[in-house]
């Protein structure tokens, strides 16, 4: 029995792990959860599976929530110290770590010195913080296991391969919900046009990121740190139908793809019952037999210049990476506040790269001050 804690239970990752582990019960306990302010979604999970620790975003959801189900005010914990202390349990096997943003880099932390096994599904802690996350993991010996459908398919591609034949990753993008738009046609796209993914199901933030094409930027630097890979080696190509998750090709020119309906659920219970596999009733099977016709093509960086920025910013390295996530973050924020149009999305990050004085190696708390500057910044500008 796997005890396993879960931080952003009531995200689309965090809602989805939960299916995996009620799926199977006799392999998968859900020990602790940690969710920010969606209480009507944490409640039945709550109820369900009675986890041992609630972590909730402030003082007043902890008071909420008690006065809506009965959970003895001890086992709930608050804030960035809750994240920390559920993430190093003793009691606990596994950390899913599927917070959205930065947010989540304390306790990853934590949770690698705790020598805890990790599925990891919080990118911006990697694009964020990627060489003291490594160093740290190193040190530790402890594997991040990819919960991403695109790292998984990497993961999984590696297996059993020598790394130093790899010749390049191939990261495949479905192009998102405005894959087949010019930029001239995004000037007056809604929120709710930017939400409608043709192919996923995920929150908010990443559905967004997928439009501008942020998400495949961010992939793209925790490829880097994940796998230790130069970002000259690591290509980025649309492919509409989503089958094809990503593709190793070796240096003998073989290339090693994984295939898989689009459903997240599949890497999530991959990355929990690593190195074993489970067989799974509910996941949709790839009949490969109604498979007529592939796309791939390539991605214009001028098209998707979100995706140029990420190269950009991962290649110089240091304190850029920090500046284009907080950026992006609070863009993306205020798009979906309909602060700001879609298009602006790109111009508040590249003003921010553009006005940011490169910081080589920076420390936790160099990376923390920086990335509060940025946000501080932004949202003054557009009070």
């Amino acid at each position: 029995m796997k005890k396993i804690s879960i931080l952003g239970a009531t995200g689309s990752i965090g809602l989805q792990t939960v299916e995996v582990i009620e799926e199977h019960p006799d392999q998968f306990q859900l020990t602790a959860i940690a969710f920010g302010k969606n209480i009507e979604k944490a409640i039945p999970i709550i109820q369900y599976h009675r986890p041992k620790t609630i972590v909730v975003a402030d003082h007043d959801i902890k008071e909420k929530l008690t006065l809506q189900i009965d959970v003895a005010p001890q086992h709930i914990l608050v804030g960035e110290e809750g994240l920390i202390d559920i993430s190093c349990d003793r009691e606990i096997d596994l950390v899913v770590n599927a917070v959205m943003g930065s947010m989540g880099l304390p306790a990853t932390i934590a949770a690698i010195e705790a020598q805890k096994q990790i599925a990891f599904a919080n990118k911006e802690t990697l694009v964020t913080a990627g060489h003291l996350v490594m160093e740290k993991a190193k040190e530790y010996n402890v594997n991040l296991l990819p919960v991403d459908s695109e790292h998984s398919a990497i993961f999984q591609a590696l297996n059993g391969e020598d790394k130093k034949s790899v010749n390049q990753i191939i990261l495949t993008a479905s192009g998102g919900s405005f894959r087949d738009k010019t930029r001239a046609d995004l000037s007056g796209v809604t929120v709710n046009d930017a939400l409608n993914h043709p192919n996923w199901d995920m929150g908010a933030k990443i559905t967004i990121d997928s439009a501008t094409m942020m998400n495949k930027g961010l992939e793209v630097i925790e490829a880097h740190w994940l796998f230790d890979i130069p970002y000259e080696k690591i290509d980025v190509v649309q492919h509409r139908e989503s089958v094809i998750h990503s593709m190793i090709e070796y240096v003998d020119r073989s290339v090693i793809a994984q295939l898989g309906t689009p459903d997240m659920r599949v890497p999530i219970q991959y990355a929990l019952t690593y190195p074993e596999r489970l067989s799974s009733l509910s996941f949709e099977p790839l009949d490969v037999k109604q498979l007529h016709q592939l796309h791939f093509q390539e991605l214009d960086m001028n098209r998707f210049p979100m995706l140029r920025y990420a190269y950009e910013a991962g290649k110089k390295g240091g304190s850029m990476p920090t500046v284009l996530n907080a950026a992006n973050e609070v863009a993306v924020a205020l798009f979906l506040q309909e602060k700001i149009t879609f298009l602006e999305i790109e111009t508040i990050v590249e003003h921010a790269l553009q006005a940011h004085r490169l910081i080589q190696s920076p420390d936790l708390e160099t990376i923390n001050q920086i990335d509060q500057e940025t946000r501080i910044k932004i949202d003054e500008a557009h009070r």
